[in-house]
């Protein structure tokens, strides 16, 4: 009993689509996808039609000048019919039902395309079993597999193997009294005779093509959607991740672990706005989000134009880096030109709504370079790509310290004397201070980039 459950097993396995857990967007795109695939298998239809009516015109008739020839007539239904199919498919997702009954009619014009030969060459009917032109019913049935679908291969395949199965029976049935048939092989091949096993040969055939390539599909179709799913996630993963950061996760050899990183020569740069906390309190969520989202549309393709990494957003503040991520021989310079940007650029967040509350000089920014170690952080199941070092540290305490010395915009001189080296061309008038940065008291001579 269960070796007879064993095929209907497997035929129930090919043919099942497990798709009901996924995710809206991504039956989408496979939808898309295989609307797609459809047009390709019209054109491909169009194609071989094209060519066989190409064969016929330029091959030599051997038709014994009987007045039948059926072969013209199916071509030119078969063409028009691909036509419409293909107007239809480029407008519209084809229904299933057109996709089934494009396959009736491919197996359908092609057997009685085979039967008609015994008539147009006054043959008897057996002699059309060994037309070479069956085995066009592997390309009808390999066309199905375009669209990932396992059943339509299967529907093909068994509108084949019941077509050739009918076309046997007619040979056998259609005159009682000399149906053809044989057991000497050698009879078989060299005359109209029959031989039922290589017929039911012929039938075993197409069904295992079918099955092989119905199984080959399911896995393929597995494949695809784990690739689209993937494809869905990853651009979701570059939303929440830096472009730069999020190619790298993808094209690793290996899976990211915590703890690995590299350590690289880098700047890095803090954004803030000053006073934006007490701001926050008196606004709604939503005015709240809607500065956020707007500043920081502003702030970060600056910093990615020249070169920077987004690693975190703080709040109203932006950390991001420079040749952390990728090696870099400017870094330095590319992080105060970023800041140069930023500067230029808030002088005209007057002109958009949901920036009018924000003050140009109330942005601040400060730039330190220095050796980083850069890698991932975190747990099992919970990793963040991040930047540490004494560079991180310094940096965000200069942001600090705007409002100490007076600036908008401050690096320590070690930072601008590196970007100088690495070709930056001052933008405005710069001075040094001297302030202590750290909780120790310690001090370090400060380059003020823009001033209050």
């Amino acid at each position: 009993m269960k070796q007879a459950l064993a095929l209907p097993d497997v035929l129930k396995e090919v043919l099942a689509r497990d798709d009901t857990r996924l995710p809206a967007r991504v039956l989408e795109t496979i939808a898309r996808q295989e609307d797609s695939s459809e047009v390709l298998v019209k054109l491909i239809q169009l194609t071989v039609v094209t060519i066989w009516g190409i064969l016929y015109l330029i091959s030599p008739k051997t038709d014994l000048g009987t007045s039948f020839s059926p072969v013209p007539y199916a071509l030119a239904g078969y063409l028009v019919l691909n036509l419409i199919g293909l107007y239809w498919a480029m407008r519209r997702p084809l229904p299933n039902w057109a996709i089934y009954f494009s396959i009736f009619i491919d197996i359908a014009m092609l057997m009685v395309l085979i039967w008609s030969f015994h008539i147009q060459y006054r043959q008897p009917a057996s002699f059309y079993l060994k037309a070479p032109t069956l085995l066009y019913i592997f390309i009808f049935i390999a066309l199905r597999a375009l669209r990932f679908q396992a059943r339509f291969v299967v529907a093909s395949g068994l509108s084949a193997a019941v077509g050739w199965m009918l076309l046997t029976l007619y040979v056998v049935l259609s005159n009682p009294d000399d149906n053809m048939v044989t057991r000497d092989y050698v009879d078989y091949l060299t005359s109209n005779s029959v031989l039922v096993g290589a017929e039911v040969d012929k039938i075993i055939s197409i069904l295992l093509v079918t099955i092989i390539i119905a199984l080959a599909l399911k896995r393929a179709n597995s494949l695809l959607v784990q690739s689209v799913t993937g494809q869905t996630a990853a651009r979701d993963l570059s939303r929440f991740f830096d472009e730069s950061v999020a190619e790298q996760i993808r094209t690793a050899d290996r899976e990211v672990m915590s703890g690995e990183g590299v350590r690289r020569q880098a700047a890095v740069l803090f954004v803030d706005i000053r006073g934006f906390t007490p701001l926050a309190a008196r606004l709604d969520a939503s005015e709240v989000l809607a500065i956020l989202s707007a500043y920081e549309k502003r702030i970060v393709p600056i910093i990615q134009r020249k070169g920077g990494t987004i690693d975190k957003f703080l709040g109203d503040g932006i950390m991001a880096t420079f040749g952390a991520v990728t090696e870099s021989s400017t870094y330095a310079a590319n992080a105060i030109r970023a800041i140069d940007e930023i500067m230029e650029d808030v002088e005209n967040w007057h002109e958009e709504p949901e920036l009018r509350r924000i003050k140009a000089r109330d942005v601040n920014a400060s730039v330190a370079a220095g050796p980083i170690v850069f890698g991932a952080l975190g747990g099992e199941n919970r990793l963040e790509y991040t930047a540490i070092g004494a560079a991180v540290n310094l940096a965000a305490k200069l942001e600090k310290h705007n409002k100490s010395v007076g600036s908008r915009a401050l690096t320590d001189l070690a930072t601008w004397e590196i970007a100088l080296q690495q070709g930056y061309v001052p933008v405005g008038a710069t001075d040094t201070v001297t302030m202590p940065v750290t909780s120790v008291g310690e001090t370090l001579q400060l380059r003020r980039l823009y001033r209050l």
